[in-house]
């Protein structure tokens, strides 16, 4: 085929099938990209090479009756190192970690390599993945493709850089705060937090642990087609009967049997805290135009309750949390964040400094039990007002983050002086809505754009289906300059 380091996987696949490509061929290729690119980009931190060869000879070999050939046989993918691969690292980029093997996969990493596909390696992410750029003091830091003194999000942020560079065709994240989002935005890709339980977490480390918890985090897809996202996730979803958050309450429906015409579309264009630039918001005026020239009809709203939405989120998290981050920094051990700091500056700290801030964050903003009821009540009633307002035809336009990818640094440096970003994509997760982070072409930075589409529970093809429809209307993955 033509060039398959920017082809879907569903096209990949195809090719494998018909003859046109073999595995190893394709395994090579993607390997040698991503040779290419990771000295610049620090986004995989474990490899498997040689023994993806050796599955990629096997896929080759193989033979099967007609009809039997599994979906995705012979693809390659990445998997986020906080999500188990067998034989490989499963720090979560903490150093009290160090030296953890992974001793089984996954579940959702299990379901895609049942339908043959052959993991290449482990991604980077931030300290215990509870931050939105990807660096720790057991990898270092991954940058951003499009611009490498940029960050690429987090905590998905090795499989967002990798993608977006198209050294692999898809990844595994997961996203409790935006996690799969906002790298998917920053480095110009397709990223899709499903509805809560939709996807088994089983795996992953860390984790929630009771079964509300395990809704607001989600596991899912990094790709860099749209017409990925519908299969792959159909493949990786439905119970394990591990995972107390995931049943079989949803099923996942086709999006292309969606009628666009027919559409509800509510446009948020902000949440009340920090405005998205111009750019961000022009996209996005010119998505709601577009969907509305294909006969949807489109009402541009504003809920007061989303200027609250990191109130609403921490009050939330908290709620269905057994241990603090500080006690997970801590494993096993009483974590004190200033004394932290302080032996951080001394470079005798094995903590990342915006570790220690975000525990010392959460110390500051530990509400009582009364006023972290209200937030969570107030989380509540948004969750069902917009579900009212979406029913089963409505979508969600909502702002992916204020300014396209940001320079490292600047993240934490707005969070110290109250203007964090965070808000855009986290509350989403406490509603357990469904959303699709699609890319809009890039800014006169060179830089991705994109926004987060959203609609009510169980309805992730909507949001797919509108996700099929803006990549041919707005170009979709823009591959930057260092793609191979």
């Amino acid at each position: 085929m033509a060039h398959p380091l920017r082809s879907s996987a569903t096209q990949l696949a195809a090719a494998i099938a018909a003859g046109e490509l073999t595995s190893r061929a394709l395994v090579d290729r993607t390997i040698e990209a991503i040779q290419t690119v990771n000295p610049a980009l620090n986004a995989m931190v474990a490899e498997r090479f040689a023994a993806a060869r050796v599955e990629a000879d096997t896929a080759d070999a193989a033979t099967f009756a007609e009809g039997e050939r599994p979906p995705f046989h012979g693809v390659p993918f990445t998997v986020k190192e906080a999500i188990a691969l067998k034989g490989m690292p499963h720090t979560s980029g903490s150093t009290r970690r160090q030296g953890m093997i992974a001793d089984e996969d996954a579940t959702i990493v299990a379901r895609i390599r049942a339908a043959g596909g052959i993991p290449l390696g482990v991604t980077n992410v931030p300290e215990l993945c509870l931050w939105m750029e990807s660096d720790n003091d057991v990898y270092g830091r991954t940058n951003n493709p499009y611009d490498t003194k940029r960050t690429p999000g987090g905590s998905s942020g090795g499989e967002g850089a990798l993608i977006g560079a198209g050294a692999s065709p898809f990844g595994v994240g997961s996203d409790i705060g935006g996690s799969i989002r906002m790298p998917a935005f920053f480095n110009g890709v397709f990223g899709h937090k499903p509805t809560g339980g939709m996807n088994p977490n089983t795996g992953q480390y860390p984790t929630m642990t009771t079964k509300l918890g395990n809704r607001y985090l989600t596991t899912g897809i990094l790709c860099r087609r749209a017409e990925d996202l519908y299969p792959l996730n159909k493949l990786i979803s439905g119970a394990d009967g591990k995972d107390p958050g995931c049943t079989s309450q949803y099923a996942l429906q086709d999006p292309r049997e969606v009628d666009l015409s027919g559409l509800r579309v509510l446009n948020i264009p902000t949440s009340g805290g920090v405005k998205p630039s111009f750019e961000l918001r022009g996209a996005q005026k010119s998505v709601a135009r577009h969907l509305e020239r294909l006969g949807a009809s489109v009402e541009t709203v504003r809920l007061p309750a989303l200027k609250d939405a990191p109130l609403i989120w921490g009050a939330s998290l908290a709620e269905e949390s057994v241990e603090s981050f500080g006690n997970l920094l801590g494993q096993g051990e009483r974590f004190r964040p200033i004394q932290e700091l302080g032996k951080r500056l001394r470079g005798t700290s094995r903590i990342t400094a915006v570790a220690s801030l975000t525990a010392l964050g959460e110390d500051l903003m530990n509400m009582s039990p009364k006023l972290r009821r209200h937030y969570v009540a107030k989380g509540r009633a948004l969750r069902e007002e917009l579900l009212e307002r979406l029913g089963d035809d409505g979508v969600l336009l909502y702002p992916s983050y204020p300014r396209t990818a940001p320079r490292h640094g600047w993240p934490m440096l707005r969070q110290l002086t109250g203007q964090p970003g965070h808000q855009y994509p986290c509350i989403l997760n406490i509603l357990e809505l469904p959303v699709t982070q699609v890319p809009l072409g890039l800014d006169l930075r060179g830089l991705p754009l994109g926004v987060q589409v959203g609609a009510g529970l169980g309805n992730d093809h909507l949001t797919m289906a509108v996700a099929l429809e803006l990549e041919t209307a707005f170009g979709g993955w823009v591959p930057p300059k260092m793609a191979c």
